[in-house]
């Protein structure tokens, strides 16, 4: 079972994090932690907006802080959550080679919502529908752990 998991969204302000407070509610037990894959917001907190949401349903992620992803993380983490494809694509572009940590689409653990990506709030400005997705695919990540 992985017990050190990776979040990974572009600017690790929005869905990573949220993803992450989700998972570490539902299974404090693992290690999480959450990253993007572009260095926009380095050192900043969630966005304040999804901070409000997730806080309307019992999360704090205020403590998180946003940091960029890099090749340590693949032998840092047993498990590597993409965002999105595009996210996903990032990811593998810095994997070293030998590396067989796995790289999975959150999305992929919630087929029974029929997303193939988790949409960015910061644009689409839809935080709730974007933890409701995020809730569903930490559920079914939990199980097939």
């Amino acid at each position: 079972m992985p017990t050190r998991i990776l979040f990974v969204c572009l600017g690790n302000i929005c869905r990573s994090p949220a993803a992450e407070g989700v998972f570490r509610a539902l299974c404090p037990e693992v290690e999480t932690d959450s990253a993007g894959t572009a260095s926009y917001h380095v050192g900043e907190p969630p966005y304040g907006p999804m901070q409000a949401a997730a806080r309307a349903r019992g999360l704090d992620i205020s403590d998180l802080r946003a940091r960029q992803f890099r090749r340590g993380d693949f032998e840092a983490f047993d498990l590597i959550i993409a965002m999105d494809a595009s996210n996903l694509e990032d990811i593998e572009a810095l994997r070293p080679s030998g590396s067989e940590t796995p790289v999975h689409l959150f999305t992929g653990y919630a087929p029974e919502t029929g997303a193939d990506h988790v949409p960015d709030p910061y644009y689409t400005r839809d935080f709730d529908g974007c933890l409701d997705l995020i809730e569903a695919a930490a559920r079914g990540l939990k199980t097939a752990l």
